[in-house]
């Protein structure tokens, strides 16, 4: 009984003592003067933290550092490269970044050497304090004065019956008063700048609402319109707004759920193995319509310009068979090659398939 407690307390230790020296390693032969560094708080924009560890040879050969490793990219080591004598000192300098990394952080640097059977760890720490924020940070898209957090708004989710808006926050960061307007935007969005007159330095936002009814289509769309200022086209004046359009499910009863349509494809990928640049791809996808109503085929969409489809029919009866055929011009592609094709219909479980098309291809011979 007392021989296994006593197994159990050493075997508590041993753990205990690896989780507390984990980061802080000294070595037979390596010994530092200290295995850990704290900066305490350091300024984001102050530029690079060095601090360098000072180490002496104990053993009664050379130590040669093969390798030096950082836990983290923003840690840098650097160490003395040529053997270090016995009763001599060899150095780690280690440089931290500080750049977009404000907070707690703590690191480690791992030694690898040529004697005693494990490796060295060092361990820097400290806090990274935040800097202070310039309008070019908190608003980094320029059209002459006005400065936009960001060109482009995207819509995430929304419904094909849905209308929606949201904000993008501007400010003027010049020293005359501006107003703002637009041009070539789309039916189905509704923009205004609220103030629509920005006076020097004062913040405001672009309010728009995204019609989905009005824009009537499905999947991922983007659209582009510009942004004027006192009238005038100036340069980067594009703004983009995007939506991913799906149909609205929510309302559905468990009877319209059992009774809705059902799309099964024979396959979801075609691979066309090893072809010649130029060689044309063509591949006829067929699916069935495995549910109790009619299967209504929204929108097919390639994933470049490529590649062409075109859906067979795009109501298909319960029971009945429809196919999507595929092309994809190979004309100037070599390598791995993968071309994704989106169907999206109204069935409510898999509302959106993806179709692949896969393959190598060899670049023609230069006559």
């Amino acid at each position: 009984m007392m021989k296994t407690i006593v197994k159990q307390l050493s075997l508590a230790g041993l753990i205990l003592f690896a989780t507390a020296g984990f980061s802080q390693i000294q070595t037979p032969s390596m010994n530092f003067q200290s295995t850990e560094h704290d900066f305490g708080k350091i300024k984001e924009d102050a530029g690079a933290a060095i601090y360098t560890f000072v180490f002496v040879n104990k053993a009664s050969s050379p130590i040669i550092i093969g390798n030096v490793s950082a836990s983290c990219g923003c840690t840098t080591p650097e160490w003395t490269k040529a053997p270090i004598a016995p009763g001599k000192q060899g150095t780690i300098k280690v440089t931290f970044d500080p750049k977009n990394r404000p907070g707690p952080f703590d690191k480690t640097i791992t030694i690898n050497y040529n004697l005693d059977s494990k490796v060295a760890v060092l361990r820097i720490k400290g806090f990274v304090e935040e800097k202070e924020k310039r309008v070019e940070d908190l608003y980094p898209r320029a059209i002459g004065d006005l400065r936009l957090q960001s060109s482009y708004k995207a819509f995430i989710a929304i419904t094909s019956n849905q209308v929606a808006t949201d904000s993008l926050p501007i400010i003027n960061a010049g020293s005359k008063s501006i107003a703002i307007s637009f041009g070539s935007v789309p039916a189905h969005i509704k923009i205004q700048s609220v103030p629509e007159t920005l006076k020097p330095n004062q913040r405001g936002k672009f309010v728009i609402t995204y019609d989905a009814p009005k824009k009537n289509d499905w999947g991922f769309i983007t659209d582009n319109f510009e942004v004027l200022v006192n009238g005038e086209k100036l340069p980067n004046n594009l703004l983009t707004v995007s939506a991913n359009i799906t149909e609205d499910f929510s309302k559905s009863t468990p009877q319209e759920m059992a009774n809705a349509p059902v799309i099964s494809f024979n396959e979801s990928t075609f691979e066309f193995g090893s072809i010649t640049e130029g060689t044309p791809v063509e591949h006829e996808f067929v699916f069935t319509n495995k549910g109790k109503t009619d299967l209504i085929i929204r929108k097919v969409k390639a994933s470049c310009g490529c590649t062409t489809v075109n859906p067979d029919i795009k109501i298909v009866k319960p029971g009945q068979s429809s196919s999507i055929k595929a092309s994809f011009r190979t004309d100037n592609y070599s390598g791995r090659q993968t071309k994704t094709i989106t169907v999206i219909s109204n069935d409510p479980k898999n509302a959106n398939v993806s179709l692949r098309l896969t393959g190598s291809i060899t670049p023609k011979q230069k006559q």
